[in-house]
């Protein structure tokens, strides 16, 4: 299989503290890693790194073969990434052109209605309560079908509903090849959706491989073998 995402030998810094350390790690193109740690592990800066977002003093970091700015990644991050005083519809419009997207102001209906926002498109989205701004968020991250995504506690503020319209869409996108790297709390999602797993602590990798029938039945059974 191809590798869509290489990690070898990274490390990252803040001052001296290592957040990230010797962190080496392939992900198959087409699956779908959870990745697994408790709060400050280090997962959140991964990703960071793999979105380009965030530099690194040791190793190389690649998607599909190129540096993390340019693959064009689909990254969700902490941070939601949405225009506050915009409306969703100018939201989606915007980010629609920006990734090149043929016929941006369909997509960005198309994903409205997908989300469950088609009632607020035109609501400017500081009026939006945490779960909407989610959602939008969400369809900012798919609407242009990446081969890469990178999501960071994608589930945070989601109601029940929208917690299955969201891995309805990783599902898909794992039909249409995409290659996922899933950071999640919610074990028992993830590990529905996962064919991998990785975990870290302190920074360091601590295991990864294929998402064994085990992992499924008991979803924190990976965190009690690496206590």
């Amino acid at each position: 299989m191809t590798s869509a995402i290489e990690l070898a030998g990274v490390w990252k810094f803040y001052g001296d503290y290592a957040a990230v350390r010797d962190v080496t790690l392939n992900v198959e193109e087409g699956s779908c890693c959870a990745l697994l740690g408790r709060n400050g592990a280090g997962k959140t800066t991964l990703l960071r790194i793999l979105a380009g977002l965030s530099s690194f003093e040791r190793g190389s970091a690649q998607l599909f073969g190129v540096s993390p700015r340019q693959a064009h990644a689909g990254f969700l991050g902490h941070g939601i990434g949405v225009y506050e005083d915009l409306s969703a519809r100018e939201n989606l419009h915007f980010f629609a052109r920006v990734a090149e997207v043929a016929q941006p102001e369909s997509i960005a209906a198309e994903w409205l209605e997908r989300v469950g926002l088609a009632n607020a498109s035109d609501m400017l989205v500081r009026q939006f309560s945490r779960g909407m701004r989610q959602r939008l968020a969400l369809a900012r991250t798919f609407l242009h079908t990446p081969k890469i995504l990178l999501l960071d506690e994608p589930f945070t503020s989601l109601d029940d509903r929208a917690i299955a319209m969201l891995s309805e869409l990783l599902v898909e996108s794992r039909r249409r090849g995409a290659t996922i790297i899933l950071s999640t709390h919610q074990l028992r999602e993830a590990m529905v959706i996962a064919s991998h797993v990785a975990l870290i602590e302190n920074g360091r990798l601590r295991h990864a491989g294929e998402r064994t029938e085990a992992m499924l039945d008991d979803p924190g059974l990976l965190y009690r073998l690496h206590a």
